[in-house]
């Protein structure tokens, strides 16, 4: 039993961390706007999401989603923190403003009383304001960057599976909607921090960063969507439909840009 369990939790830490940095490569061979749409995919939080819901009931996931609802706000405040701290500060200082930021921020927003309609009208109040904020910081330009450390990919892979295996270990003691709270933990918009800015400069990785505000106010549309849904449908048809909604959103974004 024990063995089991130790071997599916390493399958969906390995599978967490494969779908994280394949993307994340992906990422840093592209233009700021590019690689901010394919960061901003759910491609941390869709895996613990899923693995959430191997475990528990749909009442518990419908939960979950709306805790991640509301902590993706702070996703954004963490955006435009870091957008100004890598003005300043090398990359572990605005790292660290950062995330005490987002940190605070969904702390504080989970103590609020929150409903899907509720969360999702914050969403779409506080996202184009910060899209607003952010555009003095926007660039377009190829990222070129020197080789990665030889220990970029597997700190990233280590980070990632880390985090899938906190939520899914600890969900039974967080309860929903902490656990929605971790699911969305930037984790990988951290790590292209964490491995962009040392070796490409602040500026090009707050173009990266910045970018990602419309695919952020993406993915809450498609929180609120699979929310709304888990009731009737069930979790993985509800959490499959979010994901599409974040594909459809994201690559729509590409289209006009290229337009």
């Amino acid at each position: 039993m024990i063995l089991h369990s130790l071997l599916l939790l390493g399958a969906k830490m390995a599978t967490a961390a494969l779908i994280v940095v394949s993307t994340s490569v992906l990422a840093e061979r592209s233009r700021p706007f590019l690689a901010a749409m394919l960061a901003t995919l759910p491609i941390s939080a869709g895996p613990a999401l899923a693995f959430l819901a191997a475990e528990h009931p749909p009442a518990f996931i419908e939960g979950a989603l709306l805790g991640a609802l509301v902590t993706n706000i702070a996703t954004g405040i963490y955006c435009l923190i870091y957008a100004h701290a890598a003005q300043r500060f090398a990359t572990l200082p605005s790292l660290l403003l950062s995330l005490s930021g987002w940190a605070l921020i969904a702390l504080v927003l989970q103590r609020l009383p929150w409903s899907f309609p509720l969360a999702l009208a914050a969403s779409l109040v506080v996202y184009p304001l910060l899209i607003r904020l952010v555009r003095p910081f926007l660039s377009n330009d190829r990222i070129v960057a020197p080789p990665r450390p030889w220990f970029a990919i597997p700190l990233r892979a280590l980070a990632v599976g880390t985090l899938v295996a906190t939520v899914t270990g600890l969900s039974w003691t967080l309860g929903p909607s902490l656990s929605g709270l971790l699911t969305v933990f930037p984790i990988v918009l951290s790590s292209l921090v964490a491995i962009l800015q040392p070796r490409i400069g602040g500026a090009p990785t707050v173009a990266v960063i910045a970018s990602g505000l419309p695919g952020l106010m993406g993915f809450a549309l498609a929180l609120a969507l699979a929310g709304w849904l888990v009731a009737p449908l069930g979790s993985y048809p509800a959490l499959a439909v979010g994901l599409a909604a974040c594909l459809a959103w994201n690559g729509a974004l590409v289209l006009l840009r290229r337009r």
